[in-house]
């Protein structure tokens, strides 16, 4: 039984206990609302996170295997210059949509991936080989750059989940629980309280009635 503090038991606390106890049971409903509706965005974009993970470990394993391999064929050196010449910064920037109070996050981004043109590298000093490193690498970078604002909201999403459930939880296990053995207590209270004065009243009235006899 919850551990209950010293309360008034008068017809104001009581009435103060119910009002209460409905406040409590109206915030846990919405935070149960709102909890199930974070747990269908959390569903969604973990489900999504993991399909993308998988993709991009199997786009990166093949962009590595095809690096070594062009490596192997071409040699470290033409390798790398292609790779220094072809830097460049990714715009991007990043947006929010609101989903029961959280931000979710979102990249918004050009493609990542250039034409063979666009890539900074003299085309006569390179081969096709490169241009495939090229091209495997920067779909890599595309979905890295999903995955990472997947991963953040997921992890956003994962934090409120828990704080919503603890709100929750102690309302519905502690809060009300507590309101509701005080509103027991006053109202048992009263009722002893109405028939102790019952009971009076009755003595009251026989002992008026027996000395009215006795004259």
């Amino acid at each position: 039984m919850p551990c209950m503090a010293p309360v008034s038991p008068t017809r104001s606390e009581l009435l103060a206990r119910k009002a209460e106890i409905r406040l409590a049971a109206q915030g846990r409903d919405l935070l149960k609302e709102r909890r199930s509706a974070l747990v269908r965005e959390f569903n969604h974009l973990g489900a999504s996170a993991l399909e993308s993970l998988d993709v991009l470990d199997r786009d990166a394993a093949d962009a590595g295997r095809f690096l070594g391999l062009t490596i192997a064929a071409n040699g470290l050196e033409p390798v790398e210059s292609a790779a220094f010449a072809a830097q460049s910064d990714v715009e991007l920037s990043l947006r929010t949509r609101n989903v029961a109070g959280i931000s979710i996050v979102e990249i918004a981004k050009e493609t990542v991936a250039r034409a063979r043109t666009g890539r900074g590298y003299s085309l006569a000093g390179t081969s096709a080989r490169i241009d495939g490193v090229a091209e495997r690498f920067e779909a890599v970078l595309d979905l890295l750059l999903d995955v990472a604002a997947l991963e953040l909201s997921v992890r956003r999403l994962a934090k409120e989940i828990a704080r919503t459930t603890r709100r929750m939880n102690a309302l519905e296990h502690v809060v009300v629980p507590r309101l509701e053995a005080e509103r027991a207590h006053i109202a048992l209270v009263l009722e002893e309280r109405e028939m102790e004065d019952r009971v009076r009243l009755r003595r009251m009235r026989s002992k008026g009635a027996l000395a009215g006899v006795g004259r």
